[in-house]
């Protein structure tokens, strides 16, 4: 099997965009419970109509055989008792239809809801895919309570698919309860009393999930690190440093006590609902006891015969494993579906609340260049500013160099760029118009780069190189010239079918390339577009040698120059300030803050941070 071609989503993947109305939300954060299902029902609606209203009527219907079947026994009892052959020519013919029927209908409706999940499973985990790559900054990629949240969604995204089936289930237990208690008043209209004493537990079945999710939300970290730890102790790219550093036992015994952590919290909270519920049981089944021996006894209906009493047994233990099934299916619908129906409904309305209202186009040509305006920028949840008071040009068409110790605000100058996130404060400008006013996807679409944290695309070389521009991504020469630019025609040379080799060992034929190879593949990508506006190389040759590297910043800077016409700006961001020599300008961070701005030159005769820092490590390659 090869992946040789990026995902494409099918049919079912596509259902019809609704617009997500947002609603207030609660204490948790999340949209409440039930106008979130509202909102999953309609979009299930929407995507498979004909199969959802097809289960509903077979659950619906199913339940009407099962329940009569205490009819029948009690007319079969009479039948037999009281030398009546027509009541048991009736019970008897009625059992019968009623087991065909019940066969018949769970058959069809096994059937129908196995259909019906693995479409709507596709659907909603395209939904979701599609949600999140829709909101244009990255902070949920990032922020703690927003992964959580998104952790415990795609944890549970079979559970959307299950929704459904939860609530025509539940509707089909009551259904069953509703004819029971028909069957029951016929003997005695007080023993549909017996139904008053089954609302504690759905109280109970209903509060329950509610405590647990609260509990579960608030050790969500300790569950994320624990799966974290386990693909660390169970994959292969970790394995080999885990191995050799002697570490593996020790990821995992820290991946239990991760997992011992976040159920020393939800065990008790399981266990205390369970003891609530087991309450609520036992009350019914004193109650269900009582009714009994009191039709048994001739107190409920003295004139009732052998039927009568047959009739309460069966129809009682009906109502009993009726009960319970409501119970057990209003749990999970409280707790998984309809939790799960609420975060997506959140994630909606999030990805709602970063939709662009952008009126300005983005421009196709730099004449002035870039402004950052005293921007300043603090990541969400922290106080600690990586960017404060900001005051920078970039000029149209210079190469532009951004050096810095680690942790100086380097790479998020970069984000706020590439509009990942807004400033905190101040504003960035591209010849004067206010980057906020540009639709995102319209900005970036004039961007080009690559970054030090590159994606490993497993998919053939072609498609991996391709999709720095999806629109030519199968377009060999394209791919050829952009393979070209970033110097690696050698990692395509050695590849055992050049461009059609699939990348990954993992996958049939796929063959492993080192991080280098990785990373020259990732800047080809980044080089797919001719004539970007900005091209951001963020530390793209960190896995290389210093002479590599150098040789590629030479080039860059070559190319650079050849694109003044556009006013393209070159961004380079590196460690090592002997690459960045060349550029145009040079932009030192340290503490948040720029410090200093200018040519190499001009930097070495001020005697300052870049003079100290190139020297360092002149001294240190020397």
């Amino acid at each position: 099997m090869s992946r040789s071609d990026s995902p494409a989503d099918s049919p079912a993947d596509s259902p019809a965009d609704i617009a997500a109305e947002p609603v207030s939300t609660g204490a948790s954060g999340l949209p409440p419970a039930i106008p979130s299902m509202i909102r999953i029902v309609k979009l299930a609606y929407r995507s498979e109509p004909r199969l959802l209203l097809t289960s509903l009527a077979a659950t619906v219907l199913q339940a009407l055989p099962d329940a009569l079947v205490a009819l029948w026994l009690a007319l079969i009892t009479d039948g037999v008792l009281r030398d009546s052959r027509a009541h048991l020519l009736v019970g008897a013919l009625g059992l019968g239809v009623s087991a065909a029927a019940t066969w018949f209908l769970q058959v069809t409706l096994t059937r129908t809801q196995r259909r019906l999940g693995d479409r709507l499973n596709i659907m909603f985990s395209g939904h979701i895919a599609r949600l999140q790559a829709s909101v244009v900054t990255i902070e949920h990629h990032e922020r703690a309570e927003y992964l959580d949240r998104i952790s415990i969604l795609r944890n549970a995204v079979f559970a959307l698919d299950h929704l459904f089936m939860s609530i025509f289930t539940m509707v089909g237990w009551l259904v069953r309860l509703a004819f029971v208690a028909v069957l029951l008043a016929t003997i005695h209209p007080l023993l549909v009393v017996l139904l008053a004493f089954a609302l504690p537990m759905l109280a109970i079945a209903s509060w329950r999930p509610k405590i647990e999710r609260a509990v579960e939300e608030g050790v969500a970290p300790n569950d994320r690190l624990a799966r974290h730890l386990f693909v660390l102790a169970t994959t292969s790219p970790p394995g080999k440093e885990l191995r050799v550093a002697g570490n593996q036992q020790a990821v995992a015994g820290r991946r239990r006590a991760e997992w011992n952590r976040w159920f020393a919290a939800v065990g008790p909270a399981r266990w205390a609902s369970t003891l609530w519920l087991m309450a609520g049981w036992a009350l019914f089944g004193g109650a269900f006891v009582v009714a009994v021996a009191w039709v048994a006894g001739g107190l409920g209906a003295p004139d009732a015969g052998p039927g009568a009493l047959v009739l309460v047994l069966v129809a009682g233990g009906r109502l009993s494993a009726y009960v319970g099934g409501a119970v057990g299916e209003l749990g999970f619908l409280r707790g998984i579906w309809l939790d799960s129906a609420q975060r997506l409904a959140w994630l909606e309305d999030y990805a709602a609340s970063q939709n662009e209202h952008c009126a300005t186009n983005a421009p196709e040509r730099l004449h002035t260049g870039i402004r950052f305006e005293h921007v300043s920028f603090a990541y969400p949840g922290s106080t600690r500013l990586v960017l404060d008071d900001v005051d920078l040009t970039l000029p149209a068409g210079a190469v532009v160099a951004v050096v810095g110790e680690n942790g100086a605000g380097k790479t998020t100058l970069v984000k706020l760029l590439a509009r990942l996130y807004p400033p905190a404060a101040g504003r960035i400008t591209a010849d004067g118009v206010d980057l906020a006013t540009i639709p995102s996807d319209e900005w970036r679409s004039r961007m080009s780069g690559a970054f030090q944290d590159f994606a490993r695309l497993e998919f053939q070389a072609l498609t991996t190189v391709g999709l720095g521009d999806q629109p030519r991504q199968s377009d060999r020469t394209a791919v050829g010239a952009a393979v070209d630019r970033a110097g690696a025609t050698s990692v395509v040379e050695e590849l055992r079918e050049g461009l059609d080799t699939q990348l990954g060992p993992s996958w049939d034929e796929g063959v492993d390339v080192s991080f280098g190879q990785w990373q020259k593949l990732a800047l080809a990508r980044g080089y797919m577009r001719d004539e970007p506006l900005v091209l951001v190389l963020d530390e793209p040759t960190a896995a290389l040698d210093a002479e590599t590297e150098h040789a590629l910043f030479e080039h860059y800077a070559s190319t650079a120059a050849a694109a003044k016409a556009i006013g393209r700006i070159t961004i380079l961001v590196s460690h090592r300030f002997s690459t960045v020599r060349m550029a145009d300008l040079i932009v030192v961070l340290d503490g948040a803050r720029v410090v200093e701005v200018g040519s190499h030159d001009e930097l070495m005769a001020r005697q300052g941070i870049y003079s100290e820092l190139y020297a360092i490590q002149a001294r240190a390659y020397a």
